[in-house]
C-alpha cells in the first residue's frame, strides 16, 4: 500500500511548501504553516449519517425558539436578548481579565432552567470547584468536565443532550485525528469546524473562550471568526476595575453593543448605570465638555478634555487619545480659519475621559467647544450636553438618532442642550442653545 503523501500549506496566503517550516516563505508569517488535513469524507462521521434532503426555500419551516436568558442583564443585552439556541459564540480577552469567571457565573445561572455542560480544558475539576465556591456558583444542576479531546467532548453532547455547552478554551482542545499540537492552526481549524457542526446539527448553543495575540486579536486562523455566529471581547478599564464586554460580530444582535461589569471578590458584578459613574467624574471645568456617544443601542455620557498651552517649539505638539487625531486637528483648523484663533501656535493635548474610543462625526461640536473652553479658560454651562457635526464650511449640522441621546441625558438631570439650528427634537429641555455656524460659538464665551 502506497504511503500517503503529507502536504503542508499556509493558512494565510495559501502557499504550499514542500515540508513544514516555521515561517512562511511567501507572506513571512510565523506559525501559519500547518499540515493539510484529510477531508472529512475519509474520516468517521461526527454524527449519524442521514439522507441528503433538498427543499424549496419557501417550504422550510422556521423554529421560533425562545432565547435563553441568564438573568445577568448586561450579558443578555450584549448578546441581543439572550443566547440563541444552536448558536456558536466565542468570548476572548486578555489573560486574567475574567473570561472564565464570567462564563462560570453565566453557566450557574443558566443551569437552573437549562441543561448546561461546562468543559474546562485548561483547569482541573478541583480548580473549577474552588472558583465556584468563591463565586457562590455551586449548583447540582451544572455538569462539569475537564476533557480536552474533541471526540470526548462531542460524545458528552451525544450522551447528555445539553442545550448549552461552554468550552474553556478552544486553544487547549485537540482532535486525535490531527497530529499537531493543541493551539496550532490545524487543530483550531479542525476543532472550530467540528464544534460548529455540533451546534447546528444538535441545536446546542456552544460558547468558547479564546486566547488573543499581542496585537489584541483572536489567536488562530481568521476563518475561526468567520465560523462563529458572534465574537465578544472582554476588555479591562484600569480606572474603575471595570470590565467592558463588547460585541464585534453578532448575527443575532447589534454589533458595537457594550456591557459593563466590575470585578469583585465574589465575581463579576454588572454595572447597569455606567453613566452615573461617568457623570460623577465629570469636572465641568475650563477645557471640558460633555457629549453623548452611541455604542450599539446604549448612549454613553462621556467627558471630553482639552489642554492648550503656547508652543515652545517650532512644531506644535498634537497629543490625542480616545479619538482620531486627524479629527481634532481638522476641528482646530476650522476654528483658526473662521474664528481667526491662532491654535496653530498652541500645543494641543486632548483626551476622552474613561478610556473610551470614539469613532463618529457627531462629536465635532463637542470637540470644538472643548478646545474653545480651554483657549478662553472659561467653563461651559454645567449639566450641558453637546451634539452636532461640523462640515468644512463651518456649518453645524444635525446628527442622527438624537432622541436616544436626549432620553438618556434627561434621566441624569441634563437640562442644557447645545445642538444644530436645524436639529429636530422631541423632548423638552429647560435651555436649548442652537448654532448654525462656528461663528456663533464665541457667544458662549462672551466674545
Amino acid at each position: 500500500m502506497a504511503k500517503q503523501k503529507i502536504e503542508f500549506n499556509c493558512s494565510l496566503c495559501g502557499y504550499r511548501p514542500p515540508k513544514w517550516v516555521g515561517c512562511c516563505p511567501s507572506c513571512n508569517e510565523w506559525g501559519s504553516v500547518a499540515q493539510i488535513e484529510p477531508s472529512l469524507s475519509s474520516k468517521e462521521s461526527l454524527f449519524a449519517k442521514a439522507p441528503a434532503k433538498l427543499a424549496p426555500l419557501s417550504a422550510i419551516t422556521i423554529r421560533h425558539d425562545e432565547r435563553m436568558l441568564s438573568g445577568i442583564g448586561e450579558w443578555d443585552r450584549v448578546l441581543g436578548g439572550g443566547i440563541m439556541p444552536g448558536s456558536f459564540l466565542i468570548l476572548t480577552g486578555d489573560p486574567g481579565i475574567g473570561k472564565s469567571t464570567l462564563l462560570l457565573q453565566i453557566a450557574h445561572s443558566l443551569a437552573k432552567r437549562h441543561r448546561v455542560i461546562y468543559v474546562s480544558s485548561e483547569e482541573s475539576l478541583q480548580q473549577v470547584r474552588l472558583r465556584a465556591e468563591r463565586l457562590g456558583c455551586l449548583a447540582n444542576e451544572l455538569m462539569c468536565s475537564d476533557q480536552a479531546q474533541l471526540e470526548s467532548i462531542i460524545a458528552l453532547s451525544h450522551d447528555h443532550q445539553p442545550e448549552i455547552m461552554i468550552i474553556d478554551s478552544i486553544q487547549n482542545c485537540y482532535s486525535a485525528d490531527t497530529q499537531v499540537i493543541p493551539g496550532s492552526i490545524g487543530q483550531l481549524r479542525e476543532s472550530g469546524f467540528r464544534l460548529m457542526r455540533l451546534a447546528k446539527e444538535r441545536n446546542c448553543a456552544v460558547i468558547l473562550t479564546g486566547h488573543i495575540t499581542k496585537e489584541g486579536t483572536i489567536a488562530g486562523p481568521k476563518m475561526l471568526e468567520h465560523m462563529v455566529d458572534a465574537v465578544f471581547y472582554l476588555q479591562g478599564e484600569d480606572r474603575w476595575q471595570t470590565r467592558i464586554l463588547r460585541a464585534v460580530k453578532n448575527r443575532f444582535g447589534a454589533i458595537g453593543e457594550l456591557g459593563f461589569f466590575e470585578m469583585h471578590e465574589n465575581g463579576m458584578q454588572e454595572v447597569p448605570n455606567i453613566n452615573q459613574q461617568l457623570l460623577e467624574d465629570a469636572s465641568f471645568s475650563p477645557g471640558s465638555a460633555l457629549i453623548s456617544y452611541l455604542e450599539g443601542s446604549r448612549p454613553l455620557l462621556i467627558e471630553l478634555q482639552a489642554l492648550l498651552a503656547p508652543s515652545k517649539f517650532g512644531m506644535p505638539q498634537r497629543v490625542v487619545t480616545g479619538v482620531d487625531p486627524k479629527q481634532v486637528v481638522l476641528i482646530a483648523a476650522l476654528l483658526e480659519k473662521y474664528l481667526h484663533i491662532k491654535l496653530s501656535t498652541f500645543d494641543i493635548f486632548f483626551k476622552v475621559s474613561g478610556g473610551f474610543k470614539i469613532k463618529e462625526s457627531g462629536v465635532d461640536l463637542g470637540i470644538a467647544l472643548t478646545l474653545l473652553s480651554s483657549y478662553f479658560q472659561k467653563p461651559l454651562p454645567e449639566k450641558s450636553i453637546i451634539l452636532g457635526e461640523i462640515n468644512l464650511t463651518g456649518q453645524i449640522k444635525p446628527i442622527n438618532q438624537i432622541n436616544m441621546h436626549l432620553h438618556e441625558a434627561d434621566k441624569f438631570g441634563i437640562r442644557h442642550l447645545m445642538i444644530a439650528q436645524t436639529q429636530k427634537i422631541e423632548k423638552h429641555f429647560a435651555q436649548v442653545s442652537r448654532f448654525s455656524s462656528v461663528y456663533q460659538l464665541l457667544e458662549l464665551f462672551g466674545e
